[in-house]
């Protein structure tokens, strides 16, 4: 261990050929600004180098970390150029006040003294310079570092129990969001701007109504209405500014407990290990409210009482879709056309049906359990039709609500005048902001000297830009309150109630979105459940109701043949016994659909459809005696038009394709009803007599 006062013999010519660095740290701005005499003493180690034999001019100081805690290295530039410096060996003394100002962290000040060894750079403080070479000096370089850590440990542990102890209390002055505020007395009320409680209520409302917080965005975006916030940079105290509405303002009022009344402390921690892949890692863990260290309900004046605050975080932890068994939840409802998005379970392993859209343009939602897959089976349990699964559960529905039909059309109309109400209030307090701010403008105006043009002229300009301002506030207001229709006409209120009391009609409305309808079902259903493979052709479905009781249901679905359809043994023998009966096709096909059978798609049958179910079948064709020579109508058969024209039934067949002859064929594969007056009968008889005159002298 080497003294200053005997320093110069173990400083060599090598050392003061490098240069002599000069570390000037301090942990906060606070410190700096009001202990001023600590950091011109390490200024003063300048002096103490040149002492050693260091030229003034070779002398530097680094003081890029005034300011910066000593904890780590990771934001104090100055210290990695000490380190970089010291690796290149460029440097032949350091020097600081005490090991605590160069690191407070053991594996920065190991790292220090390990690369001073390695490179032959001394060490000195205020009172010994050290040789890190050297075992004595070395070890009490380790014992200056563990104290400096130890120091910090100890300094941090008492602030942190008497920071928190203040806050068991609630006395622990904590910064404040917008639209709360510390009065004079310093107790916690709520902001005394009307508009900024206003808009927070309406953010709290309308969360409530529309479920999610980027509806809540939409909505503000639209109506043209600004969010309050408060940026804590810079001194206080922090104004209130408006900004526009966006996801994170949003979820950071539905999210903060201090409007609902609640003096909490410790919603966040720090964790490393901890890392959501995909985002920036700032190490920020938070905590769900049941771990939440300090938590005073009640302790000043609330937006919405706590029941809602935990309301809405339940309702924020629904809206984020998982489909695992161990934490499935639906998730928000989304623009797509399927009705059942997240609420469709599979009746055969349990798990979330997936979701995908087939088609050429992807308008045809299908359900589908991949649950097999997720654990390594090939095999998908079951695929089903959204279409017609979707159709009969909003059939369900709406049949469910009709006993309440009046009753939904009056609450409808009562919510919608609330709305209006609140959003006419709202834009009146944005106006009667601008007007005082015109206002204000025009006093600091007046107050100016007029012989002083060169502040009234800015003066000026700020009040005409503030009038330009209220102007374009009064203007949208005017706007809004046209196109929201403030005020209902006798008209348009029974109109608005003959509307609500159709709900098919109101369902089905282009101004309905899908995530509207999928919102609506949620309110009434928990939960399908589904599986196509209980009977042939049909699906079998389980309505879990929001009130606990359960019904179900047999839906017949589309198929690709009669062998998987539902009544497909029964439409085979009713063609059979019909057929037997002696009946046409398209007879045949006009009795099952009056019989309520249905084909693979689910339409009504025809003629041409009864013949190849025939054919597939192998029924045969019906051969009727009611195919006489002449039919009562007077029309001829195949056959006896060929006697009654003397040609070959073949010929005739040729003429009704070729259009020579009309007529009605029965059914595909039966007999033809063909029109032929004598008229007609002589004169395709002449035209007969011409062809077989030319045919003879041709040859």
């Amino acid at each position: 261990m080497i003294t200053l006062e005997t320093a110069p013999s173990l400083i060599t010519t090598t050392h003061r050929a490098r240069l002599a660095y000069v570390y000037v740290r301090q942990s906060s701005l606070g410190q700096v600004t009001r202990h001023g005499e600590s950091t011109d003493l390490q200024y003063q180690l300048c002096e103490r180098a040149v002492a050693l034999g260091w030229p003034r001019e070779r002398v530097l100081t680094i003081d890029e970390d005034l300011g910066k805690s000593g904890s780590s290295a990771e934001q104090r530039s100055g210290f990695q150029r000490l380190i970089a410096e010291v690796s290149l060996a460029h440097v032949g003394l350091v020097l600081s006040l005490d090991a605590s100002r160069l690191a407070r962290n053991n594996r920065d000040w190991y790292q220090l003294v390990e690369l001073c060894a390695l490179f032959g750079t001394l060490i000195a403080d205020a009172e010994r310079l050290y040789d890190p070479n050297t075992y004595h000096d070395r070890l009490l370089l380790g014992l200056s570092g563990m104290m400096s850590e130890a120091e910090l440990h100890h300094l941090k542990q008492r602030l942190h129990a008497g920071e928190r102890h203040k806050a068991e209390r609630g006395e622990l002055r904590l910064p404040l969001p917008a639209g709360l505020a510390y009065l004079a007395d310093g107790e916690v009320g709520l902001h005394p701007d009307e508009e900024v409680q206003a808009r927070l209520r309406l953010v709290f409302t309308k969360f409530q109504e529309l479920g999610t917080a980027k509806a809540v965005v939409r909505f503000l975006r639209e109506a043209g209405l600004p969010l309050p916030v408060r940026p804590m940079r810079g001194p206080a105290p922090h104004p209130v500014r408006w900004e526009q509405a966006g996801t994170s303002r949003v979820l950071a009022i539905l999210k903060n407990p201090a409007y609902a009344g609640a003096y909490v402390y410790g919603r966040s921690t720090t964790d490393p290990t901890r890392h959501t892949p995909g985002r920036p890692y700032t190490g920020i863990v938070h905590r769900p409210v049941t771990d939440w260290p300090i938590l005073l309900r009640d302790h000043h004046p609330a937006y919405v009482t706590w029941n809602d605050f935990l309301g809405h975080q339940a309702q924020l932890a629904a809206n984020q879709a998982r489909y695992r068994p161990a934490t499935a939840q639906p998730g928000a409802p989304r623009k797509g056309q399927a009705l059942l998005q997240g609420i469709v379970l599979c009746g055969r392993c349990g798990a979330h049906l997936g979701l995908h859209y087939s088609g050429s343009k992807g308008e045809f939602p299908v359900y589908k359990c991949s649950a097999g897959k997720r654990d390594g089976d090939a095999r998908v349990c079951q695929e089903v039709r959204g279409l017609g699964l979707d159709a009969e559960v909003e059939r369900l529905v709406l049949a469910a609500l009709a006993p309440d039909e009046l009753t939904i059309a009056l609450a409808a109309l009562a919510q919608l005048e609330q709305e209006a109400a609140a959003l006419h209030r709202q834009w009146q307090l944005r106006v009667e902001r601008a007007r005082y701010e015109a206002e204000r403008a025009q006093r600091q105006f007046d107050a100016v000297e007029p012989e002083n043009r060169l502040v009234a002229r800015t003066l000026e300009r700020a009040w005409e830009e503030k009038l330009r301002v209220l102007e374009q506030i009064v203007q949208q207001a005017e706007a809004q309150q046209r196109a929201e229709r403030i005020v209902l006409t006798g008209t348009e209120r029974e109109s608005i109630l003959a509307l609500a009391q159709d709900l098919p009609a109101l369902w089905q409305a282009a101004s309905t979105t899908a995530a509207e309808r999928k919102r609506l079902l949620r309110v009434l259903i928990k939960e399908v459940i589904v599986d196509q493979q209980r009977a042939r052709g049909q699906v079998w479905l389980q309505l879990n109701w929001q009130t606990g009781a359960c019904t179900e249901h047999w839906l017949i679905r589309r198929v690709q043949g009669y062998a998987q359809h539902a009544d497909g043994d029964v439409v085979q023998q009713r063609v059979q016994a019909l057929n037997g009966e002696g009946k046409l096709d398209a007879e045949i096909a006009a009795l099952l659909t009056e019989e309520g059978l249905y084909t693979t798609r689910g339409g009504t049958f025809s003629g041409p459809l009864v013949w190849r179910l025939r054919k597939h079948w192998r029924i045969p064709t019906v051969n009727p005696a009611c195919n006489p020579d002449r039919w009562p109508n007077g029309s001829y058969s195949v056959h006896s038009a060929a006697t009654a024209l003397g040609v070959y039934p073949g010929t005739i067949f040729q003429w009704l394709r070729h259009g020579v002859l009309t007529g009605t064929q029965l059914g595909k594969g039966l007999a033809w009803q063909i029109p032929l007056p004598d008229a007609r009968i002589d004169e395709l008889r002449a035209r007969l007599a011409r062809t077989r005159r030319s045919t003879r002298k041709a040859s």
